[in-house]
């Protein structure tokens, strides 16, 4: 999701949230970086380097409030860490987020924008008069580099 710093400013502000030089540096790291996942350790380190003197704390801090606010997603990728990325704001007008497809090998996560479960949705609302707002996706396997080395055609 292609989104500047200007619309980032303007999410903080409907979310009645103040626009701080901490919270501005996290939406530079995640938008610098918008197909990486970043964990909370790696967006202080990166902020760390433009605001030497911030600490752990105050983006642990920033970072849950961006998230409860739904300004960041988290994200559980499997590997033993919560991960981060820009959050969807439209997330709760029938828009879904995109999809993971995680390698068993390298460990890659990429993401996928293709929202096939329209039917399946439909179904559960008529079955079970539930209505999906969202869902979470993530499918297993092999890249495309790791699937070349294991000598599996595509």
């Amino acid at each position: 999701m292609e989104q500047g710093l200007e619309w980032y400013k303007r999410l903080l502000k409907e979310k009645g949230m103040k626009t701080t030089s901490q919270r501005l540096a996290i939406f530079e790291v995640l938008s610098g970086e918008p197909d990486r996942h970043f964990t909370a350790e790696e967006i202080y380190d990166k902020v760390k380097e433009k605001w030497p003197d911030i600490g752990l704390a105050t983006v642990y801090r920033n970072i849950q409030k961006l998230s409860e606010f739904g300004v960041i997603d988290k994200l559980n990728l499997d590997d033993g860490f919560v991960r981060y990325e820009i959050g969807d704001p439209d997330r709760d007008k029938a828009k879904h987020h995109h999809h993971h497809l995680i390698c068993r090998k390298c460990g890659g996560v990429f993401t996928f924008e293709d929202d096939l479960l329209e039917a399946l949705e439909s179904r559960i609302r008529e079955t079970m008069g539930f209505i999906v707002s969202d869902h979470e996706v993530k499918f297993y396997g092999w890249c495309r580099k790791c699937s070349q080395a294991r000598g599996e055609n595509e």
